[in-house]
C-alpha cells in the first residue's frame, strides 16, 4: 500500500497543489500525515524552524527516508495517528494537512488535537480532495467510497472538507475550491488556511 499511495499522491497535478500551500508553512510545523515525505522539497527552509512529521505507517516513514536525508530542515517523526498528537498545547506555529483528512477515522478528534497544539495566532494550512458541489459527481463519490476506502488506505472520496475543518474548531480564513485534472470523483480540491 505505501508504494501505491506514494505514486498516486506524487502525480504531477497533486505536486502542483502541494507547491501552492507547503511554502506558506513557517516556524514550528506539525505535518499531519507526512506519508512518504512528498511535501519536504516544498518547505521554505528560511521560514521553517522544525517539522514534526506525524505518520503512523512504518512503510510510509521508510519510503520518506531518502527525502529526509537530502533536506537541511530538521524533521522529526511522530509515529502516531492524527488522533494522538504528543505535543504541548500551543506549541506549533503551523499545522500542515495535505491529502490526509480523507483517511483519518476520527477526523473530529484529530482536528481538535491540531487546534490544541496550534498557537493562538497559528495557522492550519490545508490541501485536500473532497465532496464535489455537483450532484451527479457526489452520487458517484458516495457509490465509490466504500470500495475506494479498501483500495486506497481508508481514503473517503466524499468528505465535506470545509465543514470538517470548522467542526474541528477552526475558522476558515482563505479557501479555493475547484476540480483539478483527473477523474471528477477524486479531483475536487479544497486548499487554503484556517485559524
Amino acid at each position: 500500500m505505501p508504494h501505491l499511495l506514494h505514486c498516486a499522491c506524487g502525480l504531477e497535478v497533486i505536486q502542483d497543489q502541494r507547491k501552492k500551500v507547503v511554502p506558506l508553512a513557517e516556524g514550528r510545523v506539525l505535518e499531519v500525515g507526512m506519508g512518504s515525505g512528498l511535501n519536504i522539497p516544498f518547505y521554505d527552509r528560511e521560514k521553517v524552524e522544525i517539522v514534526w512529521g506525524l505518520e503512523p505507517s512504518a512503510g510510509m516513514r521508510k519510503k520518506a527516508q531518502p527525502r529526509l536525508c537530502t533536506t537541511p530542515i530538521d524533521i522529526r517523526w511522530l509515529d502516531l495517528p492524527g488522533e494522538s498528537i504528543p505535543l504541548h498545547n500551543g506549541s506549533v506555529d503551523t499545522v500542515l494537512l495535505t491529502y490526509t483528512l480523507c483517511t483519518i477515522p476520527d477526523w473530529r478528534t484529530a482536528l481538535q488535537h491540531m487546534r490544541r497544539v496550534l498557537k493562538p495566532d497559528g495557522t492550519l494550512i490545508f490541501c485536500e480532495h473532497g465532496l464535489s458541489p455537483d450532484a451527479g459527481v457526489r452520487r458517484w463519490q458516495k457509490r465509490l467510497t466504500p470500495l475506494w476506502k479498501k483500495l486506497a488506505g481508508g481514503c473517503h472520496l466524499d468528505r465535506p472538507i470545509p465543514q470538517y475543518i470548522e467542526a474541528g474548531g477552526f475558522t476558515i480564513h482563505t479557501m479555493n475550491a475547484e476540480y483539478i485534472q483527473g477523474p471528477k470523483f477524486a479531483a475536487y480540491q479544497y486548499w487554503g488556511t484556517a485559524k
